[in-house]
């Protein structure tokens, strides 16, 4: 049975892929041989077949662009009123603004620096603060999620920007935060998990701020992906798809993605080195446009050193867990969970010499 939540929640999401053009795969003549939906987990059907018939969105442009953010933000969940949140605005050129959760001073728990998702064009910091909310306690953590600028108005250079001037703050302020500063993570989904990549080979190459861990949750990271680089044409049926790739990308990027000129700072797939990064999880479904690039993410970590734990779900869409009474949701939830969790007991036992 479908989590009503959690399908309000990303059946938004996909209304906006429909938008983008998000649930029209292939042009007619490259249409697969089987209904993409007899791929679909059991469990996650209802959802899916829901997902094809909604249309509450506007097609998107730049005019449309501010009202259908408007929407996406008015669906997301109350914040707990038992977790403490506040906000802080951080001083750089741009002035970023961030959420604080569970902090506690005095305290030295690890701490996460969270991108959210939306395609780099929209969703905000304060859309999965319940969600926050509730890792922190499971974990016993501190987020920041961190509002960075979207685009098209920003391309990369901005919101890499902001995402890092949010990890030097987190990491400058640690003691106040009640966080061990050598245990910070960086985490995202989708495009936030594009931001978490791009914020992880930041710090590396700046060497000012340790990173504990990265985690990657079906993280947007090629631009090529369903524009130089065909898919198969049942990757990407559900939420999001190729149409919404490439106008993604190309609002990011301030030009076409997939062509020879797109600048490897601003594409985490782009980056010829990966070595010297901090250990890794990725996890996607197998019906996820991004299976392809996370894959063989994970593949040229592990060729360059970087310990990585990769998780193919099988039978899964992009932003499956979130419909949170499935089972296969659930498993995946705990995975990520737990990857968190033992990234941060082995720093601490190692700094304490057990």
């Amino acid at each position: 049975m479908t989590n009503r939540r959690g399908f309000l929640k990303f059946g938004g999401a996909a209304a906006v892929a429909s938008a983008f053009g998000g649930l029209a795969v292939a042009a007619p003549n490259a249409a697969p041989a089987i209904d993409p939906l007899t791929l679909v987990d059991p469990e996650l059907r209802p959802a899916a077949l829901a997902m094809r018939a909604n249309t509450g969105f506007p097609p998107l442009s730049r005019e449309t662009l501010p009202l259908i953010r408007t929407k996406i933000a008015a669906m997301s969940a109350k914040p707990l009123d038992s977790v403490g949140v506040s906000e802080q605005q951080i001083g750089n050129a741009a002035d970023v603004h961030i959420y604080i959760v569970n902090a506690q001073a005095g305290a030295a728990r690890p701490g996460i620096v969270y991108m959210h998702g939306g395609g780099f064009v929209f969703g905000d910091a304060k859309s999965n603060l319940r969600e926050l909310q509730t890792l922190a306690i499971d974990l016993d953590c501190v987020i920041i999620s961190v509002d960075y600028r979207l685009a098209p108005e920003t391309i990369y250079a901005g919101s890499i920007e902001d995402n890092y001037a949010a990890l030097v703050w987190t990491h400058n302020h640690a003691s106040a935060l009640g966080i061990d500063p050598a245990r910070i993570a960086v985490m995202g989904e989708s495009a936030g998990g594009g931001h978490a990549a791009l914020l992880a080979i930041t710090a590396r190459d700046r060497g000012e701020v340790p990173v504990l861990f990265q985690m990657l949750i079906y993280p947007m990271l090629d631009d090529r992906t369903a524009s130089s680089r065909p898919v198969a044409p049942h990757l990407g049926t559900f939420v999001w798809a190729a149409d919404a790739n490439r106008f993604a990308w190309a609002s990011f990027l301030g030009r076409p993605p997939g062509g020879r000129d797109v600048p490897i700072s601003a594409v985490p797939a782009r980056n010829l080195n990966l070595g010297g990064l901090p250990p890794a999880f990725i996890g996607v479904g197998t019906l996820d446009l991004f299976v392809e690039e996370d894959i063989e993410y994970a593949r040229r970590l592990a060729i360059a050193g970087v310990a990585v734990e990769l998780e193919v779900v099988p039978g899964a869409y992009h932003g499956f867990d979130h419909n949170e009474s499935a089972a296969i949701a659930m498993r995946f939830n705990l995975a990520k969970r737990d990857a968190l969790r033992r990234a941060f007991a082995r720093s601490g036992s190692l700094r304490t010499g057990h």
